[in-house]
């Protein structure tokens, strides 16, 4: 068996555990929705500002269908907020769950303070002498 015949599930639960990072599901979505690059176009264009599922659809060369199953997995992770006007389904961009990933990542790759020696300068190793 190998990893790719194995159930979604499994293999994230199996990374975690090996990466020593416990996420939750809403997380593990957001990660898997930036993963797709038409995704992450399409929450560019909607940086400018809400858009209807037509003009959004408009912009890219891709069935329907195909945008519709992007539209599910950005909405399933809050990346987008959907408003129906009329007969049009609206998109905007839900900033908010942006802002607590790149967080996340900031604080997953933050530098480790070790042993309390944040903003102390360290001393060289071999300290020079009377300017030698």
């Amino acid at each position: 068996m190998t990893v790719l015949s194995l159930p979604a599930v499994v293999v994230d639960t199996y990374l975690d555990v090996c990466l020593n990072i416990a996420m939750s599901r809403p997380q593990q979505s957001v990660f898997k929705a930036l993963a797709d690059p038409t995704r992450r176009s399409i929450l560019k264009l909607l940086q400018k500002g809400s858009l209807t599922a037509g003009a959004i659809a408009d912009a890219y060369p891709i069935t329907r269908a195909s945008l519709s199953h992007h539209f599910n997995i950005l909405k399933a992770a809050d990346l987008v907020r959907t408003e129906r006007r009329g007969q049009h389904i609206v998109y905007s961009l839900n900033a908010t769950v942006l802002e607590e990933t790149a967080a996340l990542l900031m604080d997953l790759f933050a530098p480790a303070d070790k042993g309390g020696s944040a903003g102390k300068k360290k001393s060289p190793r071999h300290p020079v002498r009377n300017g030698k």
